[in-house]
């Protein structure tokens, strides 16, 4: 690891994020998500963008910075492309950014958004989804994988509008400033000890 990767870790707040990650809600199976590849929330700190900016100055923005990019998405991603074009009968769409990522073995498809999560982002995804798995994924390659990137989530929308959801996807959101640490580390401590009473209950109850 290069100086530089390990002061932003630092700075970003990896470890705390890595850990809350563990806790995303999504349809990925945890052999998809070991070692936590895929975050809660994802930190731009380095895009310069306008105050009042729109998808398109996301993407391109992202892109213009993808080496910082990759470092604030982890090892083992590949970038393949921006706007991937998808032929699907007489129409042409297009997926906002494509990864392959490494150790996976699978295709990343990244939809961009510059508001708070929405149920109906869901069907779209999964629409790209099929759409790579049966036309560009390879023979020896895992199915394909969504992430939904917004600006903002209510965890209790995205629990019910993923409950049935089959398809491999979860729903992150970013921040382009640096998140306050000690926010974060208050999540942890909630965390642990929701989970020490959990135990507790458990062994109380017999469970």
């Amino acid at each position: 690891m290069s100086k530089r990767e390990l002061e932003r870790q630092l700075n970003t707040a990896v470890y705390e994020r890595s850990i809350l990650a563990g806790k995303i809600v999504s349809t990925l199976s945890p052999q998809l998500n070991y070692e936590n590849i895929f975050k809660d929330t994802y930190v731009f700190e380095f895009l310069n963008l306008p105050k009042d900016y729109s998808e398109k100055d996301l993407r391109k923005a992202l892109v213009n910075n993808l080496k910082d990019f990759i470092l604030e998405l982890g090892k083992g991603f590949t970038f393949v492309g921006e706007e991937y074009r998808l032929d699907v009968g007489t129409h042409d769409y297009y997926v906002d950014l494509l990864f392959f990522h490494r150790d996976l073995r699978c295709l990343v498809a990244m939809d961009l958004k510059i508001e708070e999560f929405k149920p109906d982002f869901i069907g779209k995804m999964n629409f790209y989804l099929e759409a790579l798995d049966r036309d560009v994924k390879k023979a020896d390659e895992n199915p394909s994988v969504g992430i939904l990137l917004c600006k903002g989530k209510d965890k209790e929308v995205v629990e019910y509008a993923m409950a049935r959801n089959v398809s491999p996807t979860l729903i992150a959101d970013y921040e382009t400033k640096l998140i306050d640490k000690k926010l974060l580390q208050a999540k942890l401590h909630e965390l642990i000890e929701f989970e020490h009473q959990v135990r507790e209950a458990e062994m109380k109850y017999g469970r």
